[in-house]
């Protein structure tokens, strides 16, 4: 017997509900605002706005499809099945979220507050969901993997970061594509896709004036930069930036304890010591983005 479609809403607590958890009332909440020439008026209205946009997704869903909810928090911990259709109700950095967690699942990004988010990865309207789950164009975006040498491995829409825990000096040995090795000393390696070039794989090529060429969403490589290498007798300056096309990796030889995270969630990492390796490439899952 053949499952219906699944739909999981996926969403993130807003601000005011983070606010009153972590002062236990609405009252006091607004007491501490008060306190310092603020009110609750924004977060109300950015917190009504996210509600109409969620209730307005869940009456899209068919009546003869599952349904499930899952918050950004709990991601880690939830089990997508095969037959899911994700719909993303919040930031772009929601869809980064939970791309890490899908293999091969449509995903629609419903952008609950347009005067607020750019809507990169949340272009559509809670309106637009009931054709959207008949109808889905979908545009597969490239994402990056690390792979450690023993077994375990890490997907991310945006950037793979590899630093130290504390943000001291990374110390490691890096071999590009072309065959070059390097022991360095820096604040961390960014490997970062199309979608992520638009954040901090781009900050770091501006700031730089990077000649390089950043990849598209859908082109299948990846760009990758070394933060404030530093040089010393013992570590060297010369290879700060490239690109990864479908067919390369650039693997990295810790020589300290140092952690791997993707899209910027450090609280699910992998970690690798001393002497482990590590491979970063394109991926071969990609993220199905509902257009």
């Amino acid at each position: 017997m053949t499952l219906p479609p699944r739909a999981v809403v996926v969403h993130r607590a807003t601000e005011l509900t983070e606010l009153v958890a972590r002062h236990g009332t609405r009252q006091q909440a607004g007491f501490f605002l008060a306190s310092r020439d603020r009110s609750l008026d924004s977060l109300d209205a950015r917190h009504l706005a996210q509600q109409e946009a969620l209730a307005t997704v869940s009456a899209a869903i068919p009546l003869d499809w599952r349904r499930a909810v899952a918050e950004r928090n709990d991601l880690d911990r939830f089990v997508f099945g095969p037959e899911d259709v994700v719909i993303a109700v919040g930031q772009d950095g929601l869809v980064a979220n939970v791309a890490k967690y899908l293999d091969g699942q449509p995903v629609i990004g419903v952008n609950p507050e347009p005067g607020w988010n750019p809507g990169v990865l949340v272009p559509h309207e809670p309106a637009a969901v009931p054709d959207l789950l008949v109808r889905p164009a979908v545009e597969e975006r490239t994402m990056v993997a690390a792979s450690t040498d023993d077994g375990q491995k890490l997907l991310a829409l945006n950037e793979i970061y590899v630093g130290h825990r504390t943000h001291q000096s990374a110390r490691y040995r890096l071999a590009s594509p072309e065959g070059l090795e390097e022991r360095q000393s820096s604040s961390g390696l960014l490997v970062g896709t199309g979608t992520g070039s638009t954040g901090w794989c781009r900050s770091a090529w501006q700031e730089r004036g990077s000649g390089l060429r950043l990849p598209s969403p859908t082109e299948p490589s990846l760009c990758w930069f070394i933060r404030e290498a530093w040089p010393s007798p013992a570590t060297g300056t010369s290879y700060t930036e490239g690109l990864l096309t479908a067919t390369d990796h650039l693997a990295v030889t810790a020589e300290a304890d140092l952690v791997v995270f993707g899209d910027g969630i450090e609280s699910d990492t992998l970690t690798i010591t001393w002497g482990q390796r590590l491979d970063i490439a394109v991926a071969d899952i990609h993220l199905r983005l509902v257009r």
